[in-house]
């Protein structure tokens, strides 16, 4: 089997690991804000879902680049399910409060965060150069899983079934992916990074990352695109139901995610081959435009179609942000760096987290208005500073470099083959 067919194995795995998560995040953002009828209370929840990758990031990076990668990644799938099983028992007990919730949460991103540096480092021993692209893509189709499939299948299941389904379905998808993941694991050789540690092993992620002004500005635009797109993904929720059922707010995350599948598979396919500085920005500028169109009206329709153009510019963004950056940091520090931009980057949307539920609220209050309609407020406001932070990349020369960098780098290789 090759390397890149043991990578689809590995991306099937983590596609049903994806799906199950999003079931949860649907079904605990609903029941929160059906319990509360609070913005922030249902913001908390998301928040605790990234808090702990946020703070462990970096240490879960250099874990990766120390033992086996893939023993990482068994370990952070199934220690993350006992945070679902808790908020699970809890419920069947009937003693679910929203502290038992905010802990579970706490518990399984905690161990969660512990593969995802593993999971990109992976993706770099598995997949040649000339594949980035096309893996980048494939794994940004398993992450739209998340608000294309989880949330019909969520919101049909929650139709007839109270919240527990979800959670056990959630559980029963951490089984299969570890089980994948070891299946991987017997068949790809260790890889051990380890004799290279020195007294500043857990600064080599920093020293590349400053090292480097293009990744820097990249990872800083990161953080700004996880910080806006915080707002849409936690305010969409109390902007929809404020006028609908879960049922249509499922229907309609899950045709504004299919735009991230059907960009994914485009990209997954045929791969982004040049300019992917100007691509990226215009997809942010794209991306921003669609957020303030979305949070400006109460009408289904025209929110399912902003939200189907926002999900579709996400791919791309995402694409470039991963290929520049991985072709432009050596592969043997690549745990230490990807679990640094994972720190620097969640910033943004630990910020957005924090905030927006806040944001909400506070607007409602002042101006005596719903708490949906001042989540489109909040939603568009960010949208419009989205889209003018992206103008900005046109003028900044040193990401270009990192572009020729790695169109040099590429090049060589095919004259290498």
């Amino acid at each position: 089997m090759t390397n890149y067919k043991k990578f689809i194995i590995l991306w099937l795995g983590e596609l049903i690991s994806t799906i199950g998560s999003g079931l949860t995040a649907f079904g605990l953002g609903v029941y929160v804000l059906k319990t509360t009828g609070s913005a922030t209370s249902m913001a908390l929840v998301t928040l605790c879902g990234f808090l702990p990758s946020l703070l462990l990031s970096i240490f879960a990076g250099v874990l990766a680049d120390r033992y086996d990668r893939r023993l990482m990644m068994v370990l952070g799938d199934g220690l993350s399910g006992m945070g679902i099983l808790f908020i699970l028992v809890m419920m069947l007990i009937n003693k679910c409060d929203l502290w038992h919730i905010y802990a579970g949460v706490l518990i399984s991103s905690t161990f969660s965060s512990l593969m995802q540096p593993a999971f990109n480092a992976t993706i770099t021993d598995l997949v040649g150069k000339e594949n980035y692209t096309k893996a980048s893509g494939l794994v940004s189709i398993a992450g739209s899983s998340r608000f294309l499939i989880s949330p019909l299948l969520a919101g049909i299941l929650l139709s007839y079934f109270d919240i527990e389904i979800l959670l056990i379905i959630d559980i029963c998808t951490f089984i299969i992916t570890v089980g994948v993941t070891l299946v991987i694991k017997r068949g790809i050789t260790t890889i051990n990074y380890s004799e290279e540690v020195n007294l500043n092993f857990y600064k080599e992620g920093f020293k590349v990352l400053f090292s480097n002004r293009g990744i820097l500005a990249l990872v800083i635009i990161t953080s700004f695109i996880n910080l806006f797109m915080g707002f849409i993904q936690v305010l969409s929720e109390s902007l929809i139901l404020d006028f609908a059922s879960s049922r249509v707010f499922g229907i309609c995350e899950s045709i504004c995610a299919s735009g991230m599948l059907v960009s994914s598979i485009l990209i997954g396919a045929i791969g982004i081959k040049k300019h992917h500085t100007n691509k990226l920005a215009f997809a942010l500028i794209m991306a921003g435009f669609a957020m303030i169109g979305f949070g400006m009206t109460d009408n289904i329709y025209i929110i399912s179609v902003f939200g189907f153009l926002f999900f579709l510019t996400l791919p791309v963004a995402n694409t470039v942000l991963d290929y520049l950056v991985r072709s432009n940091i050596d592969k043997k520090k690549q745990g230490r760096v990807w679990g640094v931009i994972g720190f620097l980057s969640q910033i943004g949307s630990v910020v957005s987290f924090a905030i927006c539920g806040v944001l909400a609220d506070a607007i409602s209050k002042q101006y005596d208005i719903s708490v949906g309609r001042s989540s489109g407020y909040v939603i568009s406001a960010g949208g419009l500073v989205l889209a003018l932070i992206a103008l900005l990349i046109f003028m900044m020369k040193f990401i270009y470099k990192l572009e020729n960098n790695a169109d040099l780098l590429s090049q060589g290789n095919k004259n290498a083959i």
